[in-house]
């Protein structure tokens, strides 16, 4: 009899957390993806992943701590609005998009950085590129509240930033310059914007 009480009782809690969650779905047309590198260590050169999907689950529609986030994005759609430049981003030297097509994150965990601001979150999570898995920590900056868009749409949304080196993820091509240092940083700032629907 205790077993079964206990069993429901878990059953029970299970139901309350999933009842509990919201659910949310990234807005891709409202959103970016995007990174810069420091190029000839002269000029940052912005990109961009063209085709990606995500989706985030959090306590309630304000408080994201320990919100739960999964993102994916295509490796071919890498984008610098420079035809030849994406060619040798895709090829072997960089991405090997014909062999890891896919670059993902998931996070394990996400908590509230008050130092940073009232909406300011430490996300950790695991960043799979190039067919290796790295640690990797962000900051992610809400919106100031959730709101709702003239067709009904309940939406909020972050700002992510941060810094990987590419050559943890196998990533390593690069070629000398004549006065010295290297032609592509092996620092990767990220500039991600992420605009959120809530499931219905």
């Amino acid at each position: 009899m205790k077993k079964l009480i206990l069993t429901a009782a878990v059953a029970l809690l299970s139901v309350n957390a999933a009842i509990s969650q919201t659910n949310w779905n990234v807005d891709a047309s409202h959103s970016k993806l995007g990174f810069s590198v420091t190029h000839m260590m002269v000029s940052d050169v912005e990109g961009k992943f063209k085709v990606y999907e995500g989706k985030v689950t959090s306590k309630t529609d304000e408080d994201f701590t320990d919100a739960a986030i999964e993102f994916s994005a295509d490796a071919a759609s890498i984008n610098t609005e420079d035809e030849k430049r994406d060619g040798h981003l895709k090829s072997a030297d960089f991405f090997d998009v014909a062999k890891y097509p896919k670059i993902t994150f998931k996070s394990t965990s996400m908590k509230k950085n008050l130092k940073k601001g009232k909406t300011a979150y430490d996300l950790v999570g695991d960043l799979t590129m190039h067919g290796v898995t790295k640690k990797v920590t962000l900051t992610a900056i809400g919106a100031a509240k959730t709101v709702k868009d003239p067709y009904g749409n309940i939406k909020n949304g972050f700002k992510v930033t941060g810094l990987i080196n590419r050559k943890d993820f196998g990533l390593a091509w690069n070629a000398a310059l004549e006065a010295g240092g290297v032609a592509v940083s092996e620092e990767v700032k990220l500039d991600i914007n992420i605009e959120l629907n809530k499931a219905k």
